[in-house]
């Protein structure tokens, strides 16, 4: 693919792309972010590679590396996490289910050499809920290397998302191999089946994956202990609300009844009044039910 079809793929709207996403499982939007910022995140991150021991495990893979907290180490990182394009197909997917989206995970990971290719799966499975009626979660992985077979790329099967996960039968399919490189974007659902391929390469495969979950469930990466008020003060309001210091209506997620981005404002008061975060539709019939007492109660005291 050229240079200006890449530019005009690219250009698509975020919508066309959720159409994609929707039918398919998986697109790869290509050249979505320049290969310089790519570079310098990889830069940035290069000391936690080497650092970074080993994970434990046969799922995380034992000549794999992973590690997150990556708006702590990397001041470029936020352009991905942030990316308008991203953010506006997970409200596409995403939206229908949720008042708001959050930020699940940014996660570096590096496969090495000798990586076995991982267990096929699927990210929904973290929760216990109902499969095949909503999307939970959209992922973005974000080539720091290219993806090829022999490095273990990640590994897509198309048409296994949705309803399809019902199917107790085993995908006898073969997958798609995503073959991408720095500056291109692999994009798939919670619902679809996939998993990073085994690297029989001389060198190691490193990506990041950054996740979008509904706002109302447990995010993969604790978004309060990887970023704590006296970190996420520094960030923009846009970027505290996306992890996690924000109020899901109605109520959840608050403190002392409030949301939580109060925690990034300065000093607070020794006592805080709770106060209502509501939908619409909530505010709504409330209001209708306290314009309903209050009007029987206007007409006993005539």
């Amino acid at each position: 693919m050229n240079a200006v079809r890449n530019n005009a793929v690219a250009a698509t709207p975020a919508i066309a792309w959720s159409d994609i996403l929707s039918a398919t499982g998986y697109c790869i939007i290509p050249s979505i972010i320049d290969r310089t910022t790519i570079a310098r995140i990889a830069e940035e991150l290069a000391p936690d590679f080497v650092q970074t021991p080993f994970c434990t495990g046969d799922f995380y893979g034992e000549r794999t590396k992973r590690f997150g907290r990556l708006l702590l180490r990397s001041q470029h990182v936020r352009s991905i996490i942030e990316h308008p394009k991203i953010l506006g197909i997970a409200e596409d997917v995403l939206g229908p289910w949720c008042d708001c989206i959050q930020l699940n995970l940014a996660q570096a990971i590096a496969i090495h050499p000798g990586a076995l290719a991982q267990l096929a799966h699927r990210d929904q499975d973290m929760w216990r809920g109902d499969i095949g009626e909503r999307e939970y979660l959209l992922n973005i992985m974000w080539p720091l290397d290219p993806f090829t077979f022999e490095n273990g790329a990640t590994l897509i099967w198309q048409h296994s998302h949705g309803a399809a996960a019902l199917d107790p039968a085993p995908v006898t399919a073969d997958p798609v191999v995503a073959q991408c490189g720095p500056g291109d974007a692999i994009l798939f659902l919670g619902s679809t089946l996939h998993g990073g391929g085994a690297n029989v390469s001389d060198a190691p495969r490193r990506a990041i994956v950054v996740s979008y979950s509904l706002g109302w469930l447990k995010p993969y990466e604790n978004p309060w202990l990887a970023y704590p008020p006296e970190v996420a003060k520094h960030f923009s309001p846009e970027l505290a609300a996306l992890v996690g210091y924000r109020q899901h209506r109605p109520n959840l997620g608050n403190f002392e009844g409030q949301c939580p981005s109060i925690l990034l404002k300065g000093e607070l008061p020794e006592q805080i009044a709770a106060t209502d975060a509501l939908r619409p539709d909530q505010a709504l019939l409330l209001a209708q039910h306290v314009a309903g007492q209050r009007e029987a109660l206007t007409v006993r005291e005539q």
